[in-house]
């Protein structure tokens, strides 16, 4: 027969198991879709589904004026494999996986603007709140991202600040 202790215990345990578990995807989920969304960049199809977000952004608008659209879309996407890369090195380099996580913090703020600058985000004839399949539920899902991102700048400046304290040694993950 267990105790209420051990009933505690193993709840703790098996909460602690899945939140470590939810930490790493939550990492490498966010590093995968940003260097996979970011290679997709480079294709003719995914250029030209971005170049009109990019056009209606007060924020990125600009970029079209000094490059074509599939060179603002390769940008883009070397942006986003660069910040995955970074945020997956959380193991090895704590402090450029924040680096890596604050740029991602950007890139999905500055797409999350895109639901107020883009034509065709609430669905026509309902109107707020009520947004589109595309795009406006595919740009709603970047606030999951933003949190994501967020967690994961903020977990990997604790184990930076931690591995300067204990002399080199990366506590946890």
């Amino acid at each position: 027969m267990t105790s209420r202790m051990d009933q505690v215990s193993g709840a703790r345990g098996s909460g602690n198991a899945l939140e470590g578990i939810g930490a790493g995807v939550l990492r490498y989920g966010l590093v995968v879709v940003l260097v996979w969304i970011g290679a997709l960049k480079f294709a003719k199809y995914e250029a030209e589904g971005v170049v009109p977000l990019i056009m209606n952004s007060p924020l990125l608008s600009w970029m079209l004026s000094v490059m074509s659209g599939p060179a603002a879309a390769m940008l883009i996407g070397v942006v986003e494999i660069t910040l995955g890369l970074l945020i997956a090195t959380r193991a090895v380099a704590p402090r450029l996986s924040a680096i890596g996580s604050l740029g991602a913090i950007g890139v999905f703020a500055i797409t999350l603007t895109f639901l107020l600058s883009t034509p065709g985000v609430w669905q026509p004839g309902y109107g707020f709140p009520f947004l589109s399949p595309m795009p406006g539920g595919f740009l709603a899902k970047d606030l999951i991202f933003l949190g994501a991102a967020i967690w994961t700048a903020g977990e990997a400046m604790r184990a930076a600040d931690a591995r300067r304290v204990d002399g080199g040694r990366v506590p946890g993950h």
